[in-house]
């Protein structure tokens, strides 16, 4: 089924080369890819990160899908840090539900089951259940990545967590299904890419921006969204590298920057602070 948004319908249907992510094939950003973009665009897994944004700034990808923030344990930190860094420009943003499961070699019971390997990120959104069932823990690169590794190993006394699209694409068993601590487990990922997205009258923009280390200077910042009547969804601080205990600020606010009331919000917000990027401009996810 097609997506109602414009700029989105656009892209599924047009020839994209290569959409990066970072992982194996079965990961939840390849999943979030194909929700995006639908079936067509070949895919790039990629190790890190860090590669996916080379990719896609070396031109060896069109796009790259990263993740940005879990439901559950909050900002992956270093694709905003990333994206501090590149010149690249957030295209869009996709929300998908994160169905974990137990994944292991067919012949392999739950009461066998001695270590689990995934993401920490995946492993601390289970942490409930790997209580229940007493193994080791060990961190893995990639949730469909440590699926990938007991197939390939043919590790009978080890477990994944990761996808039901993993299971399939490595023959693996599911052992347990739904194993997260929360049902409303979603992780939001960025589209990145060279070009800025078009207004579609149902946006977001992204920005990062560094202010005075005196008292009232973050105030006097966002008051020049506030004061326009600009909604403000998200605020997170980082630390600025070399100076301690001083932060940047990642911001998302309601509206396209191509927009006139979000222009002289962002013309302002460049006088009050001390350094200002905007990171992307681009359809709101549904």
């Amino acid at each position: 089924m097609e997506s109602s948004n414009p700029d989105r319908s656009r892209l599924a249907r047009s020839n994209i080369d290569i959409v990066a992510f970072q992982g194996e094939p079965g990961a939840y950003s390849e999943q979030a890819v194909f929700t995006f973009f639908g079936p067509a665009p070949k895919t790039r897994p990629c190790r890190t990160l860090k590669e996916v944004f080379k990719s896609v700034e070396d031109k060896t990808a069109t796009f790259g899908v990263v993740p940005s923030e879990n439901s559950l344990e909050g900002s992956v930190n270093q694709t905003y840090d990333l994206l501090l860094e590149s010149t690249l420009k957030i295209y869009g943003e996709v929300k998908i539900r994160v169905e974990h499961c137990l994944l292991a070699l067919p012949e392999t019971k739950l009461e066998d089951i001695q270590v689990v390997f995934s993401h920490p990120q995946a492993l601390g959104q289970c942490n409930s259940f790997l209580e229940n069932v007493h193994a080791e823990v060990i961190p893995a690169y990639d949730t469909a990545g440590s699926a990938k590794m007991i197939k390939e190993k043919q590790l009978s006394r080890a477990a994944s967590i990761a996808s039901e699209r993993a299971a399939e694409l490595y023959g693996l068993k599911i052992v347990s299904r739904n194993i997260s601590d929360s049902a409303q487990n979603f992780t939001r990922f960025f589209v990145i890419g060279s070009a800025n997205s078009s207004p579609t009258g149902k946006d977001k923009t992204s920005v990062v921006f560094g202010t005075k280390h005196t008292p009232g200077s973050l105030q006097r910042a966002l008051s020049e969204l506030s004061t326009r009547k600009i909604n403000l969804t998200k605020i997170e601080s980082r630390p600025i590298k070399g100076k301690p205990w001083e932060y940047h600020f990642f911001v998302d606010f309601e509206g396209h920057y191509r927009d006139p009331k979000c222009a002289t919000a962002l013309e302002a917000l460049g006088t009050s602070t001390t350094f200002l990027k905007i990171l992307g401009s681009y359809p709101a996810a549904e």
